[in-house]
Formats: C-alpha cells, sequence, structure tokens
C-alpha cells in the first residue's frame, strides 16, 4: 500500500520523540510560539503538512530567478520521499539529521521523509557550522556543500550525506574520496520536490558513477535548446523543462553542463562559466564565481569575481584555462550577496561592482 499525506509512519521520531498526526499538531504550534527562529519554520511546515488541504504552498530559493510560491499536491512530496527511501534502502528506525532552513524544499523534504519512512529524525540549526550529536551514525543527512566541508572532521557520523543547493567543489570532492561516508550529489529543484536524480561522488564502482542517475520513474530528454527535460509520472503531469544544459548519456543518466542563461558568447565562443569554475575550484580557497561583461570587439567576455579583503590576486591560477577561458577582468568584493538560503546570489552581486 502506498503511503499518502494524511499519514505518519508509526516509528517516526523528532527530536527523540513519538508522535501521532495530532500530536505533531501540538508540536506544531509550540514550535510556531516558543522555538527558535529554525523551529519556527520546522513548526510552520508541520501545520501547513498537517492542514486538511491536499496541497502545499513552497518558495524558491532564488539562485536561479526571483523567488516566487508555487503550490504542489502534497503527494508529489510523499511521491519524491518514497522514492528516496528506496533508491537509498532507507528503513524505519533509521536516523536522519535535519540541518537545512524548513523554509525551502530541502529543509521540508527532509520532514516528510522522516514522516512517510519512518525515520527518526533530529534537527538542528542550519548553520555553516552545523552542531550535532556523534553518539550513534546518522544514516541520513542532506546538506550544502559548505555545511558538508565543516563537517570534513566529523563526517563519520553519517552513514550518508546527500549534497544540493550549488555545484560541490572539486577540491570538496577530493577531501571526501578516503572518507567511510557515502555523499551523493543532488539534481532537482522545488518544482520537482526536490532531487529525481544523484551521483555518487566517493565509493566509485563504474563510470556511470560520474553521471547524475535519475531515480524510478523519471526519465530525461533534450529540448531544441540542448536543455534537459523531465518526464516523471509521479512528480509532474506534464514534462518540467529547465535551464540546465547537460549530455544525455541515457534516457535515465546525464551530465550536466551548466545554465543556458549564464552562458557567455565572446567571440563567437559558447562558455560555460560552470566548466570554468571547475577548473580554478582546485586552486581558490575563497568563493568566487565566473560572469561576463559588455566587450565592444567580442561581443562578451570573461569576468571572475571573488569574495576576498585583499587588495590583489594572484592571476597565475589562469594558467589552467584555455585561452578564451582565462578572464579579462578580475573584481574583489569584501562580501558576496546571498539568497536567503545563502546561496551566492550572482545577480545582486554584479550589480554591487557596477
Amino acid at each position: 500500500m502506498v503511503p499518502t499525506y494524511d499519514k505518519v509512519h508509526n516509528r517516526f521520531k523528532l527530536d527523540g520523540m513519538h508522535y501521532s498526526h495530532d500530536d505533531l499538531q501540538e508540536v506544531g504550534y509550540s514550535l510556531v510560539k516558543e522555538g527558535d527562529p529554525y523551529e519556527i519554520q520546522v513548526g510552520d511546515f508541520l501545520l501547513n503538512w498537517l492542514d486538511h488541504k491536499d496541497t502545499v504552498e513552497l518558495k524558491t530559493s532564488g539562485s536561479t530567478g526571483d523567488p516566487k510560491v508555487i503550490t504542489l499536491p502534497k503527494q508529489v512530496l510523499v511521491n519524491s520521499a518514497i522514492n528516496t527511501g528506496d533508491y537509498f534502502n532507507l528503513e524505519p528506525g533509521d536516523r536522519g539529521l535535519l540541518c537545512l532552513p524548513a523554509r525551502y524544499i530541502a529543509g521540508k523534504m527532509m520532514l516528510v521523509r522522516a514522516m512517510i519512512l519512518g525515520l527518526e529524525l533530529d534537527t538542528a540549526s542550519p548553520a555553516h557550522h552545523v552542531l550535532f550529536s556523534d553518539i550513534k551514525p546518522y544514516d541520513l543527512c542532506a546538506m550544502t556543500p559548505l555545511q558538508l566541508r565543516n563537517a570534513l572532521s566529523r563526517l563519520d557520523c553519517f552513514n550518508l550525506v546527500i549534497v544540493g543547493g550549488s555545484p560541490v567543489p572539486t577540491k570538496l570532492i577530493e577531501d571526501i574520496q578516503e572518507k567511510k561516508t557515502v555523499v551523493y550529489e543532488t539534481f532537482g529543484m522545488t518544482e520537482t520536490a526536490s532531487h529525481f536524480a544523484v551521483k555518487k561522488l566517493n565509493h566509485h564502482t563504474s563510470e556511470s558513477d560520474k553521471y547524475f542517475q535519475c531515480l524510478a520513474g523519471n526519465k530525461v530528454t533534450l529540448d531544441d535548446r540542448g536543455c534537459l527535460v523531465l518526464n516523471s509520472n509521479h512528480l509532474s503531469e506534464v514534462p518540467v523543462v529547465t535551464n540546465d544544459l547537460v549530455n544525455l548519456h541515457s534516457d535515465t543518466q546525464f551530465e550536466w553542463l551548466g545554465r543556458i542563461d549564464t552562458v557567455i558568447n565572446s567571440g563567437g565562443i559558447k562558455l560555460h562559466p560552470e566548466k570554468i569554475e571547475r577548473k580554478l575550484s582546485p586552486l581558490m580557497n575563497r568563493r568566487y564565481f565566473i560572469a561576463s561583461e559588455p566587450d565592444e570587439d567580442l561581443g562578451e567576455h570573461v569576468i571572475l569575481v571573488v569574495e576576498t579583503e585583499e587588495d590583489d590576486f594572484d592571476e597565475s591560477v589562469f594558467e589552467v584555462l584555455d585561452t578564451y577561458e582565462k578572464p579579462k577582468q578580475v573584481y574583489l568584493l569584501p562580501n558576496f550577496a546571498e539568497t536567503e538560503t545563502r546561496k551566492v546570489s550572482r545577480e545582486h552581486t554584479l550589480a554591487l561592482i557596477k
């Protein structure tokens, strides 16, 4: 029997306590009234999830455009949770840690997975440095790349970490290769109730581990722009068209190249900022991103924006780049603009240098 949104698994625990459907409503009220800011977000979502509606409103993070509110059937979130549980062989009674804001889909889905799959979920403040108990390993935790980097010394406290929100830096991928914790990068969006594909970042066993693998029931195609289109019989009634440029290896496997709305056309050569960023990643120890600005001769040229308080920058790192990839201008800023989910807002950061 397929679980439904109006039921709470009898093995579900929140911060060590068993709660029924009705009990959780009281918990939600209590958290909203008396909780810390991150707990208020948890309480808000619990109250929305447990109301009599069959849909839930979700706010996008704004990392790829202006934040917006969308509405999804609650059963879509349940289907996503089941998919994740099946793929990673999660069992009732497994332990999970919520350390992402419950205001957005990644945090909300940790709560849904716990309620639907019967996980024992602990909550922690969604800080860059996550504070958590190491008495017993967690079976599942979702993190941002920055949280993962800051948790490297205690990563053995997790059996499985899924990481998303932004591309995982090359240096961080190198640092987790010898860790016993299995780490996956996720691919998805609010409109798909978080991830619909994952990519293994360590413990590789085959060549295909290097690509994103769709979870069951999801298939991908390309539109005429070369962008990914998701066809899913349980996440959306219509195809989900993205602005993500990919190479397809099958109808369930793909390699992410970058976003079509960030492609730089420099002298007729199309450059992917994300590809350039990956080349620079092992050589950079600060936040940075590649963008462009107008060029009278080339149309556009590449620029590098770095978050630093220093006044100069060692451009020898550009030796790893091809000629057209090398930035013509470097901008140094003390602080990047961020979205509410602490992702870098490229648009608002670029406005600071103009």
